[in-house]
């Protein structure tokens, strides 16, 4: 009988000490992405990382892999989907290839302006398009801002869309993307992000288009000497969590998780208006010369790209909801 009570009492010990182990177990979120550790995403990704620590009491910690450490953007998301990472920043431009709906955030002149932007990302029609990657392993947890895309070159700056004629332009693998360049009358050129450095030296391509924080801190402006403001996009960088790891998390976790990422997206908007003033500034003291054309020279010619939007019902909706956003 004394035997059979210390058994069941160090058996009850243990499933006591093993509860214990598991209310005290840290879960560690594995997350990567492909900037520099001095751009405003990667700061505001730390700050994530402090603040969902604190909210959990240390139940929750972030990892970061910055600056392509664990491959591209694309290799990455595909790192999500099987289950081997737990969170990204990715461009729209990227995600649009895992989740249809987000092709729509890289047309040119979609929106009037970055308040009109962030009306659209921080409401119903951004709720829809965080959640189009469900099906595909991706759930989206909030926007930063990256800004407005624009055009920088080696030879001449862009005033019009007839300078890019003959022009081979770096996109990212993004089909909207190359039909915007396309449609300018360029020659649209797939590079990966840690490749177009070296492809701007060599002539591979002679040109970019891309935000001014990017422009700055990827130093394109030490080739690159004419960088033209035709603001053609306001496509954001988007928080990926895979849901092989959220479907993992209890609800509570999920709210820490969220509230982290939610207040780190107000942060980030906060140091990107800060980075953009301080990148252009910066460039012009190297020697780019900065110039503004004629945007309604660029809009004009973007109704070839909006065309071929019209036979696919899902987008055609989505365009007219965004554009009646006030």
């Amino acid at each position: 009988m004394k035997s059979y009570t210390s058994i069941v009492l160090w058996a009850g010990l243990i499933l006591f000490l093993m509860g214990c182990q598991a209310d005290n177990e840290v879960k560690t979120i594995k997350l990567a992405h492909g900037l520099d550790v001095n751009h405003s995403v990667h700061k505001a990704l730390v700050k994530m990382g402090e603040d969902l620590e604190e909210i959990s009491k240390g139940k929750m910690t972030v990892e970061i892999y910055p600056n392509q450490q664990l491959g591209t953007e694309r290799q990455i998301v595909e790192l999500l989907q099987i289950g081997s990472l737990d969170m990204t920043k990715v461009s729209a431009a990227t995600l649009e290839n895992f989740a249809p709906k987000t092709r729509v955030l890289g047309l040119p002149y979609l929106f009037r302006d970055r308040e009109h932007s962030f009306k659209v990302f921080d409401g119903p029609i951004g709720e829809e398009l965080l959640n189009d990657g469900k099906k595909y392993w991706l759930k989206g947890l909030g926007f930063y801002d990256a800004g407005s895309r624009s055009f920088y070159t080696k030879e001449k700056a862009i005033e019009s869309p007839g300078d890019l004629k003959g022009q081979k332009i770096r996109v990212m693998p993004s089909v909207t993307a190359m039909e915007m360049v396309r449609g300018f009358g360029g020659s649209p050129t797939p590079i990966s992000w840690g490749e177009l450095y070296t492809s701007l030296q060599q002539g591979v391509v002679d040109g970019a288009e891309n935000n001014p924080p990017s422009f700055y801190l990827s130093k394109h402006y030490e080739i690159c000497k004419y960088y033209s403001l035709n603001e053609h996009t306001f496509s954001p960088d988007i928080i990926l969590v895979a849901t092989h790891f959220w479907d993992k998390l209890s609800e509570e976790e999920q709210s820490w998780l969220q509230q982290a990422v939610d207040a780190s997206v107000v942060y980030q908007r906060q140091l990107w208006a800060k980075a953009e003033a301080e990148s252009l500034e910066a460039v012009q003291k190297a020697g780019v010369k900065i110039s503004r054309p004629d945007k309604s020279l660029f809009s004009k010619e973007t109704e070839r790209v909006y065309e071929k939007y019209k036979a696919d019902e899902t987008l055609s909706k989505l365009i007219q909801q965004i554009k009646a956003v006030e």
